[in-house]
């Protein structure tokens, strides 16, 4: 499923990770004070700035410090660009795979656009805070601030909104490309094993349907996977040092850093219950499929048999696909009274966790927005499983329909699961 397409996956995917623990160890050792020397930032106007002299004031000191901060962002974002290149150049350099393009160097551009979305919502949520400040500041004193400054944040992150949709369009765009070659590789794989994997119940529909179905959720779940990870990665130090403006938690009171460690609490207690509560449903959504294929199989004979697609028997293998069905919709009803009713309590703890601070006006609206936004990212970072546990289990059933076809072509034994009744 993985080696049709992708080079040598288990090397490939195991690599990735040594790779950027390696850039990462090379950044904060040696690298990272080589920003003033080698650094294009300049280029674009984020260059180091000249030390200030000293004696300078605060205002001075705290621009001194923010340009700094941001020369070195362009510089890391150099560097990894950097290690991005020679990481997906060596792998499609080295390697002879027919699909080592697409999926190596698709997945190398897929991969920088989340990044680039990424940046994008660290982005926003700056704008953010500098944007409901002067809301706050207008509301408290009227004429403070000039229409001009208002229409001047809008016009500042509406040229950022679009630069972010047109590179998600074009992104759409390429995705669409890169699925279906994808599945081209597995058609072409598993069709050259015909005469091995025939025999296997719905043989046709999983090589026209579930080859399809198996590359857009795999696609889908790793953006969704890369995107939670940079996200948890760009957002935790914002709010690790947001946390400073509350001290205090309901009933727990004084706790460093305490919303970072509520995050992570919430989204460790969700994963848990939707784990326990969802545990039967790939093999449902698996049996579900199977029922389907049987009564697909039998109308297709019916077009070239008379004898064949009978009304009787019809009518059986359908009482098995609403069986089937109904089924699993009584299962997803206790499954989504947990999911449902975690996400919309959840939607309330970051409001629950402010409103000590809150009643005690120990922040700016600004940095209210700032702090609700980043804790929203990272616990939806934190909810990956949360938020993607229904195409999970869609995923699973999938997977177990085509790693029959893995089993055949093995010739190995195949699984218990392939033989149930509906009735099992």
């Amino acid at each position: 499923m993985l080696s049709a397409f992708f080079v040598k996956p288990k090397w490939l995917f195991g690599s990735v990770f040594f790779w950027f623990l390696f850039c990462m160890l090379a950044w904060y050792s040696v690298v990272k004070g080589m920003g003033p020397s080698f650094s294009l930032g300049e280029w674009v106007g984020y260059g180091f700035p000249h030390r200030l002299p000293s004696g300078a004031s605060k205002a001075a000191q705290h621009s001194y410090q923010l340009a700094v901060e941001q020369a070195y962002e362009v510089w890391l974002s150099q560097y990894l660009m950097v290690c991005f290149g020679v990481f997906i150049g060596g792998w499609v350099w080295l390697t002879d795979h027919p699909w080592r393009y697409w999926s190596v160097g698709g997945s190398g551009l897929i991969i920088l656009i989340v990044w680039f979305q990424v940046e994008v919502s660290v982005r926003l949520n700056d704008w953010y805070g500098d944007f409901y400040n002067l809301i706050q500041t207008a509301l408290g004193h009227p004429n403070a601030i000039k229409l001009s400054e208002l229409y001047g944040e809008l016009m500042t992150v509406g040229v950022l909104l679009m630069t972010a949709i047109i590179v998600s369009v074009l992104n759409d765009f390429f995705v669409s490309h890169f699925v279906f070659r994808w599945r081209t590789a597995l058609t072409e794989y598993y069709t050259s094993k015909w005469q091995t994997v025939r025999h296997i119940e719905g043989a046709s529909q999983r090589i026209q349907e579930d080859t399809m179905r198996f590359a857009n959720i795999m696609e889908s779940l790793g953006v969704s996977f890369l995107n939670a990870v940079m996200t948890l990665l760009a957002f935790l130090p914002i709010l690790w040092h947001l946390s400073k403006e509350v001290p205090v938690l309901p009933l727990v009171g004084h706790v460093s850093q305490g919303l970072v460690f509520v995050s992570i609490i919430w989204s460790i207690i969700g994963t848990g219950l939707l784990a326990i509560t969802g545990i039967k449903l790939p093999g449902l959504e698996f049996k579900n499929q199977k029922v389907e294929a049987g009564y697909r199989k039998e109308l297709v004979y019916g077009e070239d048999d008379a004898q064949r697609a009978q009304p009787v028997t019809l009518t059986t293998l359908f009482s098995h696909v609403r069986f089937s069905y109904f089924r699993l919709y009584l299962h997803y009803v206790y499954f989504n009274i947990v999911r449902y009713s975690y996400l919309q309590f959840g939607n309330f703890i970051p409001l629950i966790m402010l409103a000590p601070s809150i009643v005690a006006g120990a922040f700016t609206l600004g940095v209210m927005q700032r702090i609700m936004n980043a804790f929203g990212k990272v616990e939806d970072s934190f909810q990956y499983l949360v938020n993607s546990w229904t195409t999970i289990v869609e995923l699973l059933s999938i997977y177990k329909r085509l790693k029959a076809f893995e089993q055949a072509i093995d010739h190995e034994a195949l699984d218990k699961l392939e033989f149930e009744t509906i009735e099992d």
